[in-house]
């Protein structure tokens, strides 16, 4: 299957479709929607061969077959000797690392950073690359984890909200006695769109389907995602040796005074790689490779790709608890507030009194079941149920006069 039916595939499942049921907002749809696919992308384009070309292709002398070359270095590890500017300390301890310096890859004297002579003996430190046979697996284990936030609220949240709507989507147009199909979805009839909104009062009410528990649930998959984006920071800051907590800041920093930057280090473009073998005699034979690795062109840019948007998810997630926290202060302590939560929801303006009555009532379960209630159904069949709830609290509220008789009676007895 090519690179471009892959993404088509991909493409049939992620279609930006409207939901038939809202239980979210948009910064839960970036953990589990935008950036699955982010990694699924990705874990696909470091498997492509189709643009990049072989991942991996080993220069060496004719001892050793080229395809046994280049598999033994892909699938065991290559190397780079790590670079150091010299210093009079360097070169009064030993004489033999000038390939090491990074001015002589500026001045033009250096082939590759981090590829120069390095014996059967040589003592000098080597740093081994081992991770990019894990790249597609560790991003699609990724994508995997950034999903199971959103199918942990989806169990917790029971299908009470779908329950409740199902049957509203077209219940504005209930003009008829009868039920009418049209296509694929059915308006319902007078009758049933009355019976369908005197028992979403009546839940509201009574709490039969939403019940105290249900926004704290919410709340904590929200704080769920906000600690998955720093677990993901730390799991790929791990399997990139340490490297990914300042790979964007010294991206940023590095160009302007040398050639060598942490894209080199971290995802090095050639590399070196050793392969021993028995010679005629019994001797132990290295054969000396230079490996040019096309796939770290890709891994480069997916992981500086990511680097931003974890900053991105993060800042993103953190603001959404910022606002749920306001809400949650906020709800039933404002008329304004209130009015700008519900006025994209609701067509034309809510009774201020409707406002006062419901949110004075509610406790944030209930506000919040309301805000997602509203984004469910249609506009006119949400005023109805929102302006029949404010009645309906109003009549089972004591009247002013009641309470004081009721205080009084008190005194006497």
């Amino acid at each position: 299957m090519s690179l471009l039916a892959t993404f088509e595939s991909i493409k049939k499942n992620f279609k930006l479709k409207p939901q038939t049921y809202v239980i979210d907002n948009w910064v839960f749809k970036l953990h589990y929607k935008a950036t699955v696919l982010i990694f699924l992308v990705s874990s696909l384009l470091v498997c492509s061969r189709q643009y990049i070309g072989e991942h991996i292709r080993c220069i060496a002398d004719g001892g050793v077959p080229e395809h046994v070359m280049n598999t033994f270095c892909f699938f065991t590890s290559t190397f780079t000797v790590p670079w150091v500017n010299m210093t009079a300390e360097i070169l009064s301890k030993t004489t033999d690392i000038k390939h090491l310096d990074a001015s002589l890859l500026d001045s033009g004297n250096l082939a590759h950073p981090g590829v120069g002579p390095y014996g059967m003996n040589s003592g000098e430190p080597i740093k081994k690359h081992a991770y990019y046979q894990w790249v597609p697996f560790i991003l699609f284990g990724q994508a995997i984890m950034f999903y199971i936030t959103h199918l942990l609220w989806k169990k917790l949240e029971g299908g009470r909200l779908r329950y409740l709507v199902d049957g509203l989507k077209l219940a504005a147009f209930a003009l008829a006695d009868e039920e009418v199909t049209v296509r694929d979805s059915k308006i319902p009839s007078r009758q049933d769109k009355e019976k369908k909104i005197n028992q979403i009062r009546q839940a509201f009410l009574t709490r039969v389907y939403i019940n105290k528990t249900w926004s704290l649930k919410l709340i904590f998959c929200e704080i769920l995602n906000l600690l998955h984006v720093i677990l993901q920071v730390l799991i790929t800051n791990t399997f990139l040796q340490g490297n990914f907590y300042k790979l964007g800041v010294e991206i940023m920093d590095d160009g302007l005074e040398s050639n060598v930057d942490i894209l080199d280090e971290v995802f090095p473009k050639v590399t070196k790689c050793t392969f021993y073998k028995y010679g005629p005699s019994g001797s132990i034979q290295l054969h000396d490779a230079m490996c040019v690795m096309a796939l770290n062109v890709i891994n480069e840019k997916i992981y500086t790709y990511l680097w931003f948007w974890f900053i991105f998810l993060f800042v993103c997630s953190g603001l959404g608890l910022l606002w749920r926290l306001l809400t949650l202060v906020l709800h039933s302590r404002s008329k304004k507030f209130n009015q700008m939560v519900f006025a994209n929801t609701c067509p034309g303006k809510l009774n201020p009194w409707n406002v006062l009555t419901v949110s004075k009532r509610c406790n944030y379960t209930d506000w919040l079941f309301l805000k997602y209630l509203s984004k469910n159904i249609d506009g006119m069949v949400f005023r109805e149920i929102f302006i029949g709830l404010a009645e309906e609290m109003e009549d089972k509220e004591p009247s002013k006069e009641a309470l004081i008789l009721s205080e009084e009676g008190g005194k006497y007895d």
